[in-house]
């Protein structure tokens, strides 16, 4: 099978690393997988990639177009891809507009949606939404020596280090919220606040290991994938009530739920490092391993090209 993925290319770092390990996991069970990336901002930027889209669809003889978030499902759209599967990934389907915009295309263009939460199923309220959260890959993330992790890092022993697992220039991410409680709570100990900036992917399990907390405080989310990459290396975790942190957290008492308020934030990361009883919360994303996520994905695929060539033939 031969499957063209979709997706924002902005960013410096091109591809989503969240993308990239979706497709590999896809190539391991023998799919070929090519990539389009939609380079471009507002809604200038994003039509000018339906003529160069529409082409690569052509010269490709894809069996099947997938798109991840949803302005790149509406370009995908627009340069005629058929069929078409779209993954809708972040916290903006809130946006009244665009819950609209989404109801229609999907209606009249999209041969299965997926979301990543049951949140944003629950929201969306569209027939036939596909809940499948984006697996993890857990041969990459997984439980390793904090001295170790510490000293690849250059992390100092005998300092408490807390992990701010996102990239503070994101705005929605609200780093100046976590600042504000890390102020507090380094008040009566020895402490330092790391933030995510320009860290490679495949290093990402040494910056989880070697926090003694993985702290989160954004604003909104779809299905944080930072959460189940430190849940599967064993890591204590404070985060907001956002997308499905709460399901995700529901059997893992080292895992606590805090409000956005820098107070909370304190206690909670408080009551983690107080927290002594060996933690477990790899257990908890075992189902969402990548190769099983990948067979799921696999299968979605099998039935909306069925569907696709029944439909051709009536």
């Amino acid at each position: 099978m031969k499957v063209l993925f979709v997706s924002g290319g902005n960013s410096s770092s091109g591809i989503s690393p969240l993308i990239r390990a979706q497709g590999d996991s896809l190539t391991n069970l023998g799919l070929k997988i090519d990539y389009f990336l939609i380079v471009g901002k507002g809604l200038k930027g994003y039509l000018a990639n339906v003529k160069p889209l529409r082409e690569k669809i052509r010269s490709g003889k894809y069996d099947l177009v997938h798109a991840h978030f949803s302005f790149c499902g509406f370009v995908a759209a627009l340069a005629g891809a058929q069929p078409l599967v779209v993954s809708l990934m972040g916290w903006n389907v809130r946006k009244p507009l665009l819950k609209l915009t989404i109801k229609f295309v999907n209606r009249i263009f999209w041969r299965a949606c997926i979301v990543k939460s049951a949140e944003m199923q629950n929201f969306l309220k569209i027939r036939d939404l596909i809940l499948l959260p984006n697996g993890v890959d857990l041969e990459l993330f997984k439980p390793m020596d904090k001295r170790e992790a510490r000293s690849y890092l250059g992390w100092e022993d005998g300092v408490t280090h807390i992990l701010f697992a996102a990239n503070p220039a994101r705005p929605i991410k609200d780093y100046p919220l976590a600042r504000q409680a890390f102020a507090m709570f380094s008040k009566s100990i020895r402490a330092e606040l790391h933030a995510l900036r320009g860290v490679n992917h495949s290093e990402m399990p040494y910056h989880y290991n070697a926090a003694d907390v993985v702290l989160l405080t954004s604003k909104a989310e779809g299905s944080p994938n930072v959460i189940k990459e430190a849940m599967a290396c064993n890591c204590r975790i404070v985060s907001t009530d956002v997308g499905d942190v709460r399901e995700r957290f529901a059997n893992s008492p080292a895992c606590y739920i805090c409000g956005h308020d820098p107070e909370d934030i304190c206690s909670c990361l408080q009551q983690a490092l107080e927290f002594k009883e060996p933690v477990n919360t790899r257990e908890a994303v075992l189902g969402l391993d990548s190769r099983l996520i990948a067979g799921k994905l696999l299968s979605i695929y099998h039935k909306v090209i069925e569907k696709s060539q029944k439909g051709a033939t009536n």
